[in-house]
């Protein structure tokens, strides 16, 4: 089941509301006018947020969290139309991960089991099954690769988040401050060849993401992707079966598509 430009972006959830941004320096790190041109230098403070933010998450065994989406696709005569979904996501490392995603009348449920990778689609009412990798990093790397799809979160659940993040990077700094949902953050912005990407992390001992800004460069309109991150529970209790995939009775059984063309094997 291949997912077309726009599930591909839905889907991805590691990324519209109006925000305040204190454009002044952050203490003990850089401020926009010394890092502030495309192009220019990495600021370490900007790398070491960063990394204190893929560390935090890598070391939780566990975490739900709720996203809020806004993505755009550009029409052929250049305009832009923006469309949004919501998504909640579970985790369970070292192998299982949930999300069911709402974008209008849509619902689509993703499950993880360690084993099996699940797609159950509502509004047409069908789904797919498929074997897979028993550990996040190798699930996620096959389904990117194999089935040409983005898992959700999977930027953030990588074990090695921090080198994938700033592979090419190419220059990054620290905007300043920004509070995001009643949430004090750090707001960095990073540019690579093809993307600029902004995100906001929380200060203080739990740094976590609340915003994501994604702009495509080499696109001439330069769509964008905003998501909001909220809900985070880093100790939820996690409930029997969240894992479980049981596809309703009506549903119609589909073929994963891989990306050599061959389809999944039941």
């Amino acid at each position: 089941m291949r997912s077309d430009s726009r599930s591909a972006r839905g889907i991805l959830g590691v990324l519209a509301v109006a925000m305040a941004v204190t454009l002044g320096s952050v203490p003990g790190v850089a401020s926009a006018g010394e890092f502030g041109k495309w192009g220019g230098p990495i600021d370490p403070d900007a790398l070491r947020i960063l990394k204190g933010m893929t560390d935090y998450l890598g070391g939780l065994q566990q975490f739900t969290m709720h996203t809020e989406n806004t993505y755009e696709d550009v029409l052929a005569t250049g305009q832009k139309i923006q469309f949004g979904f919501s998504t909640n996501i579970v985790v369970q490392r070292p192998d299982k991960i949930r999300a069911e995603r709402v974008e209008g009348i849509a619902h689509q449920i993703f499950v993880y089991d360690g084993a099996k990778l699940s797609m159950y689609e509502g509004g047409a009412d069908f789904f797919a099954t498929v074997e897979v990798p028993d550990t996040i990093d190798d699930f996620l790397h096959f389904a990117r690769d194999r089935l040409d799809l983005v898992p959700p979160v999977g930027d953030m659940v990588f074990s090695n988040a921090f080198e994938l993040l700033t592979a090419g990077m190419t220059s990054g700094f620290v905007v300043g401050e920004a509070e995001i949902g009643g949430v004090r953050c750090y707001h960095l912005a990073f540019t690579t060849p093809v993307v600029d990407w902004q995100v906001w992390i929380a200060e203080g001992d739990k740094p976590l993401p609340y915003k994501y800004v994604l702009t495509t460069r080499d696109d001439f309109a330069q769509p964008q992707f905003v998501t909001m991150i909220g809900n985070w529970n880093t100790e939820p209790k996690i409930d029997d079966g969240t894992f479980e995939f049981k596809a309703p009775a009506t549903a119609m059984e589909i073929d994963f598509i891989h990306v050599d063309g061959s389809t999944s094997v039941r």
